[in-house]
This record gives C-alpha cells, sequence and structure tokens, in this order.
C-alpha cells in the first residue's frame, strides 16, 4: 500500500482504481469530482458538504448525523422536516433556541436537570466503560472534558475574557486546527468524580452569567480577547456564544445516553 502524506495531489485523477479500506484525514477534496464511485460503507466524519451535489445516487441505509441546513432531498427541503421531527421527539429541544434572558435561563435549568439525570445513569456503569468509545466516538468521560473546554471557549475566554482559561483535562473537537497553549491530552483517564468536579465549577460560571443576562447585555458583542486559543482573537456577540454553548450541551448529552445505552449492553 502506497502513502500520501504531505503532497499535493490536486487535479490528479483516479480511474478504476480500488481505495477500498483507505483512510483520508485532514484531506481537501472540495471542487472534486466522483462518478460511478462505490462509497458503500464509507464513514465520513468532521467532513465539510457544502455545495455538494449528488445525481443519480442511490442512499440505502444511511446514517447522518450534524448540522444539516439547506439539504434538499429530490426537490425537498428536509431540513424544516428533520427540526420539527427532533422537537416532536424532544418537546424541550425548542428551549434550546432561546431569544431573551429568561428564555437562556429557563434553558440552562433544563440542561442543568438532563445532566443530572444522566450523570446518575452513568453512575450504574462500571467505572473502566465511562473511559470505553462507541463506535469511535468519545468516551463518556472525553465527552464531560469536551463540554469543560466548550465552557472555558466560550464563556470563561469568549465572555469574561480571561485569554488562557484552560484546564489540563480540558478538550478540544477532534478536528479543531492547531491551538498553541491549549492543552489537548486525549490519553488522560481522570475518574468519574475528578471530572465531575470540574463540570460543577463550570456550569457554576454559566449558571451566573446567564442569571446575570439583560436584554443589553445579550445583544451586546463581547470585549475583544486577545493571545491565541479558541475561539479566535477578537469580538464575537454574547447571544451565539450562549447558543453555542447550549447547543453543544443538549447535543452532547444525547450522543452520551445513545452511547450508555450500548454500554449498558455490553455491561450485560
Amino acid at each position: 500500500m502506497t502513502d500520501f502524506s504531505g503532497e499535493d495531489l490536486g487535479g490528479s485523477a483516479f480511474e478504476r482504481v480500488n481505495l477500498s479500506g483507505a483512510r483520508f484525514e485532514n484531506v481537501r477534496a472540495n471542487g472534486a469530482r466522483f462518478r460511478s464511485v462505490d462509497l458503500s460503507g464509507a464513514s465520513f466524519r468532521g467532513a465539510h458538504f457544502g455545495g455538494v451535489v449528488m445525481s443519480g445516487a442511490i442512499l440505502s441505509n444511511v446514517d447522518i448525523r450534524g448540522e444539516i441546513d439547506g439539504l434538499r432531498v429530490n426537490g425537498v427541503d428536509v431540513g424544516p422536516l428533520i427540526e420539527a421531527e427532533l422537537d416532536r421527539r424532544h418537546p424541550e429541544r425548542a428551549k434550546m433556541r432561546p431569544t431573551d434572558p429568561d428564555g437562556f435561563r429557563e434553558a440552562w435549568a433544563v440542561l442543568e436537570r438532563l445532566w443530572y439525570g444522566t450523570v446518575e445513569r452513568a453512575r450504574g456503569l462500571d467505572p473502566v466503560l465511562l473511559h470505553e468509545s462507541v463506535g469511535g466516538e468519545w468516551s463518556f468521560i472525553e465527552t464531560l472534558r469536551h463540554l469543560v473546554f466548550v465552557t472555558d471557549a466560550w464563556v470563561r475566554r469568549a465572555i469574561l475574557g480571561d485569554p488562557a482559561p484552560w484546564d489540563a483535562l480540558g478538550l478540544p473537537w477532534d478536528e479543531a486546527p492547531e491551538l498553541p497553549g491549549v492543552p489537548w491530552d486525549r490519553s488522560a483517564r481522570p475518574s468519574l468524580d475528578t471530572v465531575l468536579a470540574l463540570r460543577r465549577d463550570r456550569m457554576a460560571t454559566v449558571r451566573e452569567v446567564i442569571g446575570g443576562l439583560t436584554e443589553q447585555s445579550l445583544a451586546a458583542d463581547t470585549e475583544p480577547v486577545e493571545g491565541p486559543g479558541w475561539p479566535e482573537p477578537g469580538s464575537h456577540p454574547v447571544r451565539e456564544c450562549l447558543r453555542c454553548v447550549l447547543n453543544e450541551e443538549w447535543e452532547h448529552r444525547l450522543y452520551a445516553e445513545r452511547d450508555l445505552d450500548a454500554l449498558f449492553a455490553r455491561q450485560g
């Protein structure tokens, strides 16, 4: 097998080539053309499909999870249909789209309540399984560590102005660009109680920030943050910073519940 790393293969043509089982990481394929290509069983993670057109495609038993906006299937925009169905399945999901300070406070109260139940459920697992991945996704512990990073990034750095609020156990997303000075220890194996102590501290910070929101502060931009990190240096809308936190908390709890189902089955 041939490995390609750091090479520019732009404009290359692959015809009658067998790439079965090939691995593509940090690859740019924008503008690429695929014709009569067998992608059955392929897995995409952290991929950007903006502006992709598929014609004559055969989609059978396909599972898509991600941010979907403007997806048309046979001429039908399915985005609103998906949103409506997700809201039907999870009635509290609509509260994650608040428009005023009280709405943000209600949304955060919902998240704290739901996460309490998820954590209590996780305590019923063998502690070893809390570090186990399901389907290549983050373990339960890694999910909690990522949410520590989310709070540090969007609340402590962006809103509160600390240029380097990072904890050593915080975990950026896997496809993140290089973030100088930001801890990124995927090999750490902290206990559940250690991570929960961090989570309680960060959740209290979010609760305090949201508790003090006014119409004016919610509509404002943050003071410019300096220094390397995430989000990038500059000013950011407070509303969008908090919405990012709500979205991350909501989605990752659903992922965690899904994986807990598999882990409990594995535990027997």
